[in-house]
């Protein structure tokens, strides 16, 4: 193949992955492989704000738990975890106390909050602290490390957003509280998601837009749904969706609510709205 052979293929490439898709939402290839790959890089479409006040990040519940979380932890030396490395009852309703993440099943009165496991966000907030490096557990104690101390300064409010969120997305598994077959449909992405909600969020829109623009632009998570003769993968896909992106991560950061279910309403039309803090907290990048 010859030197203007191969400029010229390097040139049809360069326009391809340069040129906005359809089934990406209006992103090219190469927007859309940084969303996937390098959320938080520089050429990143979507920008975590550079300046975030104390007034925003006041605002992000799975933030304002953490930093109860490492204070109780500074204030006690440590905490006993349960034999199974679960945090104690009394910590369990000292946290939940502070109203900043709430259960449906508690607060509607058919669930009991008993073990960890009864308040998925409480137990994110635990295992994702100690993914984040903020906490360490050494002989079943739960202690600080010296990051964790230092990040809980409230001089350090907003790197400890950043490296809370950061792990949440990089590290944490979003398939750890519930049933679903596929292991990282929601996570995958999660950075588009944020992309769609941007740009389309000025109404209201029903989730089957939100969730059909996702299963478009990556089709192959659908192969991790197994069909059934009740649900399609499709679905299987929507419902996933709305449970790992809207009902946990969306609200435990305080970035978008979901329309709860209604008598004779599909979940599919459940209306999303993005809250005033998606807009504080990340920008589209001018590309």
């Amino acid at each position: 193949m010859s030197p203007d052979q191969i400029a010229q293929i390097d040139a049809y490439l360069q326009r391809y992955n340069d040129a906005p898709l359809p089934a990406f939402s209006g992103l090219a290839p190469a927007q859309m492989h940084e969303l996937l790959y390098d959320p938080w890089g520089p050429q990143s479409p979507v920008r975590l704000r550079p300046e975030l006040p104390a007034a925003v990040l006041d605002q992000i519940p799975f933030l304002r738990l953490t930093e109860e979380f490492l204070r109780i932890v500074h204030r006690d030396g440590f905490i006993k975890l349960t034999a199974l490395g679960a945090l104690p009852g009394k910590y369990l309703h000292e946290l939940y106390g502070f109203g900043f993440i709430r259960e449906e099943s508690i607060e509607e009165g058919y669930g009991k909050l008993h073990r960890e496991t009864d308040a998925p966000g409480l137990s994110t907030v635990h295992h994702n602290a100690v993914l984040a490096g903020l906490l360490r557990k050494v002989h079943g104690r739960l202690t600080l490390t010296k990051n964790g101390e230092r990040l809980r300064q409230p001089a350090h409010r907003a790197e400890l957003l950043r490296c809370v969120f950061a792990s949440f997305t990089k590290k944490f598994n979003w398939a750890y509280h519930d049933g679903y077959a596929a292991p990282t449909a929601g996570q995958t992405g999660w950075a588009f998601t944020i992309f769609l909600l941007l740009k389309f969020g000025a109404e209201a829109r029903p989730l089957r837009f939100y969730a059909g623009n996702y299963q478009q632009a990556l089709p192959f998570l659908l192969t991790d749904f197994p069909a059934t003769p009740w649900q399609t993968p499709a679905e299987q896909l929507l419902a996933c969706y709305r449970c790992r992106v809207f009902e946990r991560f969306g609200s435990w950061f305080g970035l978008a609510s979901i329309e709860a279910y209604r008598l004779g309403r599909e979940q599919a039309d459940c209306l999303v709205s993005p809250t005033p803090l998606l807009s504080q907290l990340f920008a589209l990048a001018a590309h």
